[in-house]
């Protein structure tokens, strides 16, 4: 603060080494082991994320089946990830000391970038569960949202994550409050920090809620459906609801759980928790989230499995649009729905969750919503 009067002293003509030096991340002038690690370990990461996502979004563009809501969501899904994967490789390229050449613009950018590629995974895993959600109370393969619909729920999901990545550059920073000043991020406000570690939190809560309450939902409708099913049939679609769920619930928490904890103690502050001591390596795990995504969503899917096979295999033709067979029968989930109002398990393939139910083989992809 000024000693005259109460405006507050702005710093935006200091170089980024100011900023750092301030807030205590000491920026090393000279490649250290540690620093050749955490480089070599993103990398290695960003190539994997790239190379899956584009395998995702390579298999829902060629293959009709995947033309459904559903398949929309998690190509954008896997764009999103695939974009983590681009601008973590920026920040790898921009990192330890090369940090100290950039500009205070490319530094802001080189944080924007991963703000809005990791915001844009999150919220798209949270639209996968709000479809999942409303496909399984509404007794539906697919959801009945039009191709519309879908692409403004995109769009929405590209605003939300790019205004997310801005909003520190349009103001909500520390350079006109250096006590307020971030150590993992010397130019982010501690406050931004906390706010956007809670949204993430509660987004991940959201989750969890959706998630419980469909597996409730499932299970009493299975106990109910026992007296046409076998108990070994009920059992196992339980097994594998769970299964499906622990996996989508287990890797958001492995992956983001120790960033979001440290981002919050940087943001409160606690200054004996050596946040700096962690913070890479929380990035990196948090980036992991990126190529399981398109694992947990995607390899379960027998058909997806079979499609990225041709594409590796380098197989074209047509034949592929109409070999296999498929797992679900919409024809006697609309004739059990429409007399009882309930899914039987034999309406399903045998082991298949409810949460990753697939499209009818006699759909023509012209005819989807």
């Amino acid at each position: 603060m000024s000693a005259h009067n109460d405006t507050p002293v702005c710093y935006y003509d200091q170089s980024v080494q100011f900023f750092y030096n301030k807030s205590g991340k000491v920026i090393s002038p000279v490649w250290r082991p540690k620093d050749r690690l955490v480089v070599g370990l993103g990398l290695t990461v960003c190539i994997i994320v790239i190379l899956a996502n584009i395998l995702v979004i390579t298999a829902i563009i060629i293959n009709r089946r995947f033309h459904f809501p559903i398949y929309y969501l998690l190509g954008n899904l896997a764009a999103a990830d695939l974009f983590a994967g681009l601008s973590y490789l920026h920040l790898m390229f921009h990192t330890g000391p090369w940090t100290i050449r950039l500009s205070m613009r490319q530094w802001f950018l080189r944080q924007g970038l991963i703000d809005t590629s990791l915001t844009a995974s999150v919220v798209n895993l949270l639209a996968v569960a709000v479809e999942r959600h409303q496909t399984i109370f509404t007794m539906q393969l697919h959801s009945k949202m039009t191709n519309r619909r879908v692409a403004l729920l995109i769009a929405g999901i590209w605003a939300v994550a790019i205004v997310m990545g801005l909003v520190p550059m349009m103001g909500w920073h520390c350079l006109c409050d250096l006590d307020n000043c971030s150590t993992m991020a010397p130019m982010y406000s501690r406050s931004y920090l906390v706010f956007w570690g809670v949204l993430n939190l509660l987004t991940f809560f959201i989750m969890v809620a959706m998630y419980m309450r469909i597996f409730l939902y499932v299970r009493h409708k299975t106990s109910r459906m026992s007296q046409h099913t076998s108990q070994t049939r009920q059992r196992e679609t339980v097994v594998n609801l769970m299964k499906t769920v622990s996996m989508i619930l287990g890797a958001f928490v492995i992956c983001w759980t120790p960033g979001l904890v440290v981002l919050l103690l940087d943001g409160l502050p606690c200054d004996d928790c050596n946040v700096l001591k962690y913070e890479k390596y929380c990035l990196i795990l948090a980036e992991c989230n990126s190529f399981m995504n398109p694992i947990i969503y995607s390899f379960r899917d027998k058909d997806m499995r079979l499609t990225f096979q041709r594409i590796l295999c380098c197989c074209r033709g047509t034949s592929d649009q109409r070999g296999a067979p498929l797992n679900a029968r919409l024809e006697s989930l609309k004739h059990e729905t429409s007399s009882n109002g309930e899914m039987d398990s034999e309406d399903r393939p045998n082991g298949t969750p409810l949460l990753m139910l697939e499209h009818p083989e006699d759909t023509p992809p012209g005819m989807h919503s």
